[in-house]
């Protein structure tokens, strides 16, 4: 019961979406281009656009209009420069919004209102307390609730003003958080608004293909003011983005006729109704001077050549049943290529933990485990790939540690060999050699000034003999040497002492 239950389930959503497509086809889509802009020739040579005018910042170009650049404190717009004469329309927008930083600001704003905004305004570029429809594609995220990039749509009746400090939580009817920037394709929003109903579908520019639309949003019972102006508006404020459209286009449901039932004919739509009605007589004639040469011969029944509603729908019905059916065995497929990955995984793991277990004796007072059945293998356990896993990490962080004390030891090899090339010549010299090479010295000197004195007194004559009388005593010469002794032995114990840190640090 329960497998029939889902069947009819089934059954019934795929007939309500074959009767929606049918349903679809019997309404007229008509391209409005007095209300569209696209590229090439976007803009004419003087800059202008075609049935539509911009201000502000905004810049247009054959390829684009940048609403606002990605300068800091920019606002522009464009509007349609005459309402519209339709009352349930579908519009197209390709744009990018793209900047060097990993957040942008402030947003794009797509208008259809009662009146023109205005180019400079506080809400996205255009005019706060509008009549009609805003969409917002905001990229800053005002109120810190880490929810932006956003998508949200707010109906205003004039009285309103926006609250951007919270981004419009309170007021909006709908949204979706949808990340817009900086995408490797433009991306695309296609809003719909028939019979009351508002639908956006959006594109995301990740992949190339236009029709790679996913729901956004659906709201039922949006009633907006007729014959309004559509309009787009960007801003930037601290941060900035660059806000492109690529193109805008616009598409009437119905009749173009502000008054629905009574449709304009124009003078080519008389013509062809003219020829139309002709080639219906000379039908008619030809069939009549067939049936007097041929009156041997039944009509066909025409039913019998055209599928009717009912075999219509059935067929729909079946065409889906059998996508359906497509999906379902491929989803099968891939699921069993997911589980048979899955066992030869565990497979694996098992083959390698009984070659590793086989190796290690069981523990005192254990007993080895039994033999299992006869084809029947028992399988590993989670405490067991636990414990492998976690020899494994053990066995790689005292891997990398090893590797990291051979780097030191390596640096300071290079180090040391740098410092010998620097001075070749240079030896390990004990703590006290430097000291007792000074005493030798001064020694030496003494020496050499005595050798000295007894050169010159000898030169003076024979008979000469020092003055009984001196000027410095004997003990303050041993002062003095003692001394400096004591602060060159002080200097060079300090400089070894500098030497042996500077050495740890190798």
């Amino acid at each position: 019961m329960e497998g029939l239950f889902k069947f009819l389930n089934i059954f019934v959503l795929v007939f309500l979406i074959a009767r929606d497509l049918v349903n679809s086809t019997n309404v007229q889509k008509r391209f409005e281009y007095k209300y569209s802009f696209k590229p090439p020739y976007l803009a004419q040579k003087d800059g202008s656009v075609p049935f539509w005018e911009y201000g502000g910042n905004a810049i247009a170009s054959s390829e684009n209009v940048r609403l606002a650049p990605s300068l800091r404190s920019q606002k522009g717009a464009i509007w349609t420069k005459n309402p519209l004469n339709f009352n349930e329309w579908e519009v197209d927008i390709a744009f990018r919004i793209s900047g060097r930083g990993r957040i942008g600001a402030d947003g794009m704003a797509f208008w259809y209102t009662q009146a023109k905004g205005s180019y400079d305004g506080d809400v996205f570029g255009s005019s706060d307390q509008w009549v009609g429809l805003g969409i917002f594609f905001d990229s800053f995220d005002n109120d810190n609730k880490h929810n932006n990039p956003y998508i949200y749509a707010v109906v205003n009746d004039g009285n309103k003003k926006f609250e951007h400090h919270s981004d419009g939580t309170t007021q909006q009817l709908a949204g979706c958080l949808r990340d817009f920037r900086n995408k490797p394709f433009p991306t695309r929003a296609r809003i719909e608004f028939h019979n009351n109903i508002l639908t956006l579908l959006f594109h995301n520019g990740m992949t190339n293909n236009e029709q790679d639309y996913e729901m956004c949003f659906r709201v039922e019972n949006v009633f907006l003011p007729k014959s309004g102006y559509f309009g787009l508006s960007a801003a930037t404020g601290g941060l900035a983005d660059d806000h492109d459209v690529i193109h805008f286009l616009t598409s009437s449901f119905g009749a173009s006729s502000s008054v629905p039932g009574q449709p304009v004919l124009t003078d080519d739509q008389q013509r062809l109704q003219q020829e139309y009605l002709e080639y219906q007589k000379k039908l008619e004639q030809q069939k009549e001077e067939y049936r007097k040469d041929h009156p041997n011969e039944k009509e066909p029944d025409l039913e019998d050549w055209f599928e009717s509603d009912n075999q219509r729908e059935l067929r729909q019905i079946f065409q889906g049943q059998n996508q359906i059916y497509e999906v379902m065995k491929e989803l099968n497929r891939k699921l069993d290529e997911v589980v048979g990955k899955q066992e030869r995984t565990i497979g694996l793991i098992t083959q390698q933990t009984g070659a590793v277990g086989s190796n290690i004796p069981p523990a005192q007072g254990q007993s080895s485990p039994p033999a299992q059945a006869s084809g029947f293998v028992d399988t590993i356990r989670r405490h067991e790939v636990d414990a492998m896993f976690n020899n494994q990490n053990q066995m790689v962080n005292s891997i990398r540690e090893l590797r990291q004390f051979i780097l030191e030891a390596k640096q300071r090899i290079d180090t040391v060999i740098n410092n010998q090339a620097k001075a070749p010549t240079a030896q390990v010299q004990a703590v006290g050699y430097d000291t007792q090479s000074i005493i030798n010295e001064v020694r030496d000197g003494i020496n050499h000034v005595k050798s000295n004195v007894a050169q010159v007194a000898s030169q003076l004559g024979q008979g000469y003999k020092c003055p009984q009388i001196s000027c410095v005593s004997l003990t303050t010469i041993l002062f003095v040497v003692v001394l400096q002794l004591a602060i060159i032995l002080g200097y060079n114990l300090y400089r070894d002492s500098k030497d042996s840190q500077s050495k740890k640090f190798y």
